[in-house]
């Protein structure tokens, strides 16, 4: 559906666009002129390289965070209860982007939507940086926000690549973009060692600074990108047609447990080995371990939820989870708190993958993919929170 629309003989009444305003939330794959003819069996999205090389580069930004923020948290926090907070108001700026993420990627299309959101990011590491520099708490948390403001956007990617997909080729072309995060694994501890060997008594910001850089890349593949995905004419609503949201209740809990679970033992992980006087080389070391678990069993989910089900996935993702806390509650070397963040992560991986492609099977609307990531950023934030107070943090 474009922006704006002309009717050269409008019906009374008729539900048309008026030239000056902006028809918002069009369901995906509504049909417009010309648009028949474009689909064949197991379509990819136009851009979906792009989308996953711009998705793991924003996952590597997260990356080189996620070790630091509860590290340098601890050390700024005026009390311990608050260490958490940094990486709190990340997962807040990503749960408030992601309807205002939703709605310009429908009313302005890809590239102006995700140029902004990977700008945001720019900002954010900017911010963050000069926070740490001057050991000042609040923008160091300010930063964080709109570092998070950007991942909200680019989590969309995956969703994106999905509604430019025919039903044949939706899945893989969502699992490519979300597994192509591994990659951020793999370049993540190259990046982090050249950090601290070449600003080892300013490591945080110049972390932070790196992050910024990465968003930077983000930001030229998002003006790369194609404008627009097409519009498919098996995958089209009827505009009067409502989204069935029974059908995002289930698959949005288990995710929602997932994310709660994951966050929480990735959350009390760094704190936990420093405690343990494991270096921050090391801790930065397990982190990556743990992105490229988050990201690379999606390149094999499919299959899997071809075999056991979408739901069984899921719910192999949530039991890994239950097994990686237990194993970090007595964790006490590297090695054992490496493989709890392995493990939990692999369950996180399965879990969101079995949820996304049973809600993908109910013909979603921008609306209600939004309010998915929304309740996923959301139950994470609960479990930041948690990982405060839980004996497993």
């Amino acid at each position: 559906m474009t922006a704006i629309e002309h009717s050269p003989s409008p019906e009374p009444g008729a539900g048309m666009a008026r030239a000056g305003r902006l028809a918002c939330f069009c369901p995906p794959g509504a049909p417009s002129p010309g648009s028949a003819g474009l689909e064949t069996e197991g379509r990819w999205s136009p851009g979906v390289l792009t989308l996953a090389g711009g998705f793991a580069l924003s996952v590597l930004s997260q990356s080189l965070t996620l070790g630091m923020l509860p590290l340098a948290g601890r050390l700024l926090a005026p009390t311990p209860h608050l260490m958490s907070a940094p990486y709190i108001a990340m997962l807040l700026g990503a749960a408030l982007a992601t309807f205002p993420a939703s709605f310009l990627l429908d009313a302005f299309g890809r590239r102006a939507a995700l140029a902004l959101g990977a700008s945001l990011g720019v900002a954010g590491g900017l911010i963050m940086a000069w926070g740490l520099s001057f050991s000042l708490f609040a923008p160091f948390c300010l930063g964080a926000f709109w570092l998070g403001v950007a991942q909200g956007f680019s989590f969309f990617y995956r969703h994106e690549a999905a509604l430019g997909s025919s039903a044949g080729g939706r899945a893989r072309a969502a699992l490519l973009v979300f597994g192509s995060g591994a990659l951020a694994g793999l370049i993540g501890p190259a990046l982090a060692g050249f950090v601290a060997q070449h600003a080892p008594e300013k490591l945080f910001a110049a972390t932070a600074m790196a992050a910024a850089g990465t968003q930077v890349l983000v930001l030229v593949l998002a003006v790369l990108t194609t404008a627009r995905a097409p519009i498919l004419p098996s995958a089209a609503l009827r505009e009067d047609a409502a989204p069935d949201w029974k059908a995002f209740v289930a698959p949005s809990l288990i995710a929602a447990l997932a994310w709660f679970g994951m966050t929480v033992a990735m959350v009390g992980a760094p704190g936990a080995m420093a405690g343990c006087g494991i270096a921050v080389s090391d801790i930065f070391s397990a982190v990556s371990w743990h992105i490229i678990a988050m990201y690379a069993p999606a390149f094999f989910a499919g299959a899997l939820a071809r075999r056991l089900g979408a739901d069984v996935t899921a719910g192999l993702g949530l039991a890994l989870i239950a097994a990686a806390w237990a194993i970090e509650i007595y964790a006490g070397d590297y090695w054992r708190f490496a493989a709890a963040l392995i493990v939990v992560a692999v369950g996180w991986s399965f879990a969101t993958a079995g949820a996304s492609l049973r809600l993908y099977r109910a013909h979603p609307s921008r609306a209600m993919l939004a309010a998915h990531d929304a309740l996923l950023f959301v139950s994470a934030m609960a479990g930041a929170f948690a990982a405060a107070f839980l004996p497993v943090a």
